[in-house]
């Protein structure tokens, strides 16, 4: 069964948004070009209606007195109609008169023309003169040209009254090819603009788009650190706010989940590793009871002691540990020198050193400055030194290195002790898991657990492998 691919919901709502924002396009621009040409046109008929009405008025007397063939008005039309102009209107230039005036008398028969070529033909079947002379509004519109659709002109008649009688027509033509640059030029500029706008608005559609798609982009990685248990830096949303109250929400229910979980775990962990120490006090001191000689009484009660004091340890190390993981970032992060760090951490187990006769030895490429919480990251490197003096034999040697990475500074501790057997490098930082120490000593198993959460909280990591005649523990915290 095939699956639909998986397409991030940024990019889904913009498609949406896209078919929407072209459809709307088409949709608009269409109409606004389809109504262009009938609304010029229409205007250019309204004013024609008023200019024939206006030249009705000035030639009504002379065509009432039969003089209008003769009179200075119809030399004047002639005049107009073979008048050129040079005028530029709004980017179309305009050469030639595009208007026709002729007039009519009461039988439909044309007594003036601005073509002068008319002049004596029957144009009462016309119906701009037809329908004027018998008092209704008189228009038409004629194709030259049958096969043109541009070819039409535009007629527009006004009756000629004279003692309030109709006495004939005049007619004000106009070819609608005239106009057709100005309705050319507005669809295109409405095409332009509303082109312009769609992509304006298909460009917006995408960064918000975008900004979905990274905030719950980094809302998912909050989720899924959160969810491996890593320390990370809960996203910050300025515009969209919801994702910032849901990863409010996320933060919370992970730490109540955390709650719960650390009760069951801690319950479990305390109950099975205090169980040893508790046999061994409950052994010691019902021996104490029976009647015993002093060295037998002394031993006993040092194995009680010895015992109370790894149950101190252990629940030290495990509320200490709780705290760390419970911190969500570094509260009071500052500068220091690494160097300073590590000669602060050797100082302090110098006595440890000096005991065992180890061979200590710093090599750093420089005295780095890191960032970072100094407490932690000393009790960190004490744990690792601790793990290094566990394993590391009489008279053997302990090197320390810091290193500058690409995007982090590298602490490595090495100790030429025994290899780490294969089947227990994964499980090291594992609570309560611990190998064998020489002498007998136990562990807590909770040191390098506990490096682990530090590494985490200053976004490095720590690892630890088997090199050549030793062991190398590396701990790496993010660059400042």
């Amino acid at each position: 069964m095939s699956r639909w691919p998986k397409i991030p919901l940024g990019l889904r709502l913009f498609l949406l948004y896209f078919v929407i924002v072209i459809m709307t396009t088409y949709f608009v621009s269409s109409t606004l070009i389809k109504e262009i040409k009938p609304t010029v046109r229409q205007t250019t008929e309204e004013t024609l209606v008023d200019m024939a009405n206006l030249l009705a008025v000035l030639v009504a007397e002379e065509l009432a007195n039969g003089t209008l063939e003769t009179s200075q008005i119809s030399t004047l039309l002639q005049q107009f109609g073979n008048r050129s102009v040079d005028a530029a209107i709004w980017g179309v230039d305009k050469t030639v008169m595009s208007n026709r005036i002729y007039v009519t008398d009461i039988n439909g028969i044309v007594v003036a023309d601005s073509w002068y070529q008319d002049i004596g033909n029957d144009f009462s079947r016309w119906n701009d003169v037809y329908l004027t002379l018998r008092g209704e509004y008189g228009a038409r519109s004629t194709a030259t040209d049958p096969s043109d659709p541009l070819s039409t002109v535009m007629h527009v008649a006004a009756p000629v009254i004279f003692d309030k009688k109709t006495i004939g027509s005049l007619t004000v033509a106009k070819a609608n090819r005239s106009v057709q640059p100005f309705i050319e030029l507005s669809q295109q500029r409405v095409f332009n603009w509303l082109a312009v706008m769609s992509v304006l608005v298909l460009l917006v559609g995408a960064v918000i788009a975008w900004r979905i798609n990274s905030a719950l982009s980094k809302l998912s990685l909050y989720a899924y650190k959160m969810g491996q248990g890593e320390k990370a830096n809960k996203p910050v949303f300025r515009v969209f706010y919801e994702y910032g109250q849901l990863s409010d929400a996320l933060a919370n229910m992970r730490s109540q989940l955390d709650g719960k979980q650390y009760v069951e775990t801690y319950v479990e962990t305390l109950t099975h590793e205090l169980k040893s120490p508790l046999s061994g006090i409950k052994g010691a001191s019902e021996l104490l009871q029976l009647p015993l000689d002093d060295q037998k009484r002394v031993k006993f009660a040092f194995n009680i002691e010895r015992e109370s004091q790894r149950m101190q340890l252990l629940i030290d190390k495990l509320l200490e540990l709780t705290r760390l993981e419970k911190l969500p970032e570094l509260e009071k992060p500052k500068s220091m020198q690494s160097q300073e760090l590590v000669d602060y951490v050797v100082t302090a187990m110098s006595v440890k050193i000096e005991h065992k006769s180890i061979d200590y030895a710093l090599k750093s490429e420089s005295n780095i400055m890191i960032n970072g919480d100094e407490f932690l990251l000393r009790q960190a490197l004490f744990n690792i030194f601790e793990n290094a003096l566990d394993f590391v034999c009489e008279d053997g040697k302990i090197q320390v290195s810091v290193e500058q990475l690409q995007t982090h500074v590298c602490f490595k501790i090495y100790n030429d002790g025994p290899l780490i057997p294969d089947y227990a490098l994964s499980r090291l930082t594992e609570r309560f898991y611990s190998l064998p120490r020489a002498a007998g000593n136990k562990s807590t198993g909770l040191g390098l657990n506990f490096v682990e959460q530090v590494a985490k909280l200053h976004f490095g990591y720590l690892k630890v492998k088997n090199c050549q005649q030793g062991v190398e523990v590396s701990l790496a915290i993010k660059s400042p």
